[in-house]
């Protein structure tokens, strides 16, 4: 690909709309994140002693133990939630974009 259809391609709106799309969306799930890491990082400093309680009576693991697999698993689910969106919207329509531009440059 030439750099003139490069920048044919950035200057078009629906590519610009793509990446608008695809930079909130990103935006959202790093800010969730953050949300979820930075919460049990105050529940710890703020509450440490909920988080020391045992999961149930007799129990030997914590509720923080399980809270901070949540927390791996929260980002995980993440990770997993962004691929999907990437992989059925973002990259389709992407190509598609490139498919257009490709046939008007060689045309």
């Amino acid at each position: 690909m030439t750099h003139t259809a490069i920048d044919t391609i950035k200057a078009h709106p629906e590519y610009r709309q793509l990446v608008a799309v695809r930079r909130r969306f990103s935006f959202t799930l790093t800010a969730l994140m953050i949300a979820l890491y930075y919460g049990f990082i105050l529940i710890v400093a703020l509450a440490p002693h909920r988080l020391a309680q045992p999961l149930y009576a007799g129990a030997t693991i914590s509720v923080g133990i399980v809270v901070g697999v949540g927390i791996i698993a929260g980002a995980i689910a993440l990770t997993g939630f962004y691929v999907l969106r990437a992989n059925r919207r973002f990259d389709p329509a992407m190509r598609a974009l490139v498919a257009k531009f490709q046939g008007e440059v060689q045309a």
